[in-house]
Formats: C-alpha cells, sequence, structure tokens
C-alpha cells in the first residue's frame, strides 16, 4: 500500500492543511459579476442628464426680450364743407406779345379795371381786320388798325364809351386820336359785334413797335380784353426826313 510510505507526521500535515483552507472559505460571498454594458448605460445617462441640466439653465438665464407692438399714429384728414364752392381767380388780363417785340405795360386807371369775367362789362377779342400782328411797315407809312371785338357783358355800349391808347412805344403824336370814342347813333348790346379803327404813323426809325388799347365806359372805368398792334418798320416814306 502507498499509504504505508509516507510518514504519519506529513499525513497529518497534510489534513490539517486542508482543514484550514476549508475554514477559511465558509462563509464568503461569492465575488460579483462584473457587467460592462451596464456600467456604459450608467455613464451615458450621467453625461445626458447633466447636458440637459446645463441647458436648462442656460435657458432659464437667458430671457428673450419682448418687442413693443408698434402703436398706429391716426391720421387727421381735412374737413370738407360739402357746401362749399371753389373758388376761381381770375389774372388781370395784360397785351399778348410776339417773339421780339419788348412787351410795355398799359398805365393803371385811377378810376379802376374790370376783370375779364365782369357780368356788366365786358369784351372779347375775335380778330385783326388790318395790320396782322408783325407786320413789316415803312417809317412813316399812314396806317389804319381795325379789330372786331365782341360785347360779352349784359350791358349795352353805346355814347360816352371810348376805346382808349393806354401804352405802348409808339410816340402819342403819331396816333390822329388817342381814343375812339362812341357817338349817340353808336350802340352795341351784350352779345353783339362791332370793328373799332383807330389811325396811326408809323416811326420814322427803323425797329419794331407796339401800341394797346382797351375799352372804357362813359364813368371811365376800363373793362375786357386789350387789344394791340405789332409792327416792324423797315426803310422810310417820304415823309420821314
Amino acid at each position: 500500500m502507498i499509504f504505508r510510505k509516507f510518514p504519519r507526521q506529513i499525513l497529518i500535515t497534510m489534513l490539517t492543511a486542508a482543514l484550514i483552507l476549508t475554514a477559511c472559505n465558509v462563509g464568503a460571498a461569492p465575488a460579483p459579476t462584473i457587467d460592462a454594458n451596464a456600467i456604459n448605460t450608467a455613464i451615458v445617462g450621467t453625461t445626458i442628464a447633466q447636458f440637459s441640466q446645463q441647458f436648462t439653465q442656460t435657458a432659464l438665464a437667458v430671457q428673450p426680450t419682448n418687442t413693443p407692438t408698434p402703436t398706429e399714429t391716426p391720421i387727421s384728414l381735412p374737413t370738407t364743407d360739402p357746401n362749399a364752392l371753389p373758388t376761381f381767380s381770375l389774372a388781370s388780363p395784360t397785351p399778348g406779345g410776339l417773339p421780339g417785340f419788348t412787351q410795355i405795360a398799359p398805365p393803371t386807371s385811377a378810376v379802376g379795371t374790370a376783370a375779364l369775367g365782369d357780368s356788366c362789362f365786358n369784351s372779347v377779342f375775335e380778330e385783326d381786320i388790318t395790320i396782322p400782328d408783325g407786320s413789316i411797315v415803312k417809317g412813316g407809312e399812314s396806317l389804319k388798325k381795325a379789330w372786331k371785338i365782341r360785347n360779352t357783358g349784359t350791358c349795352t355800349w353805346d355814347e360816352g364809351f371810348r376805346l382808349v391808347h393806354i401804352g405802348g412805344n409808339i410816340p402819342n403824336d403819331n396816333f390822329a386820336s388817342q381814343y375812339f370814342e362812341f357817338q349817340s347813333k353808336d350802340s352795341v348790346a351784350g352779345g353783339e359785334a362791332i370793328n373799332l379803327t383807330v389811325g396811326f404813323n408809323a416811326p420814322c426809325a427803323a425797329g419794331k413797335y407796339e401800341a394797346h388799347w382797351r375799352m372804357q365806359n362813359d364813368g371811365g372805368y376800363y373793362f375786357g380784353t386789350i387789344l394791340s398792334v405789332y409792327i416792324e418798320v423797315k426803310g422810310k416814306t417820304g415823309g420821314c426826313s
């Protein structure tokens, strides 16, 4: 037998050591098994929670600024009177000029001047009967200028009414008369027309000349359209030295 070859003392020692080892292991809890996936999951969850907490704190710290809503300013509209009538301003008539002619303003009447549109005293130019505007004449030439005008007022033109020379650069001495005066036989009712003629001599010096005329009632009141003559003197007649 093998057991016979071992000394008793060695056998006793081995049995004692086995008993001691067995006693040390009795009651000890087994070592826990480590799960790597669970550890990774816990780390990721913790990281997400930290980021969420950080973003939440930032959002709470920065509050959006409310932009105020613009306020509409009411516009005040002008008040219109439905019964009001439009107002028209009529300019005082002035003689119509021609290119190259120097416009000369007629004098102002001390008695007064009616504006175009006067219901009682008014007139309108219709045509030149003689000497169209810009006609070329000789110095010293005897001329007769005639216009056709119409009474556009409601009052009749009769004795005491005149067509009066009111301005220009033709010398007064060149006119046979400074006015054309209506006689007792003359009468122009409202709406009727008449031809008015004035005589004058052309100035001797070469150049461009003009003269202006206007109607006047028997009270010295000027009214209606202004009548004009425009001539250009070239050459001379025997009447000029």
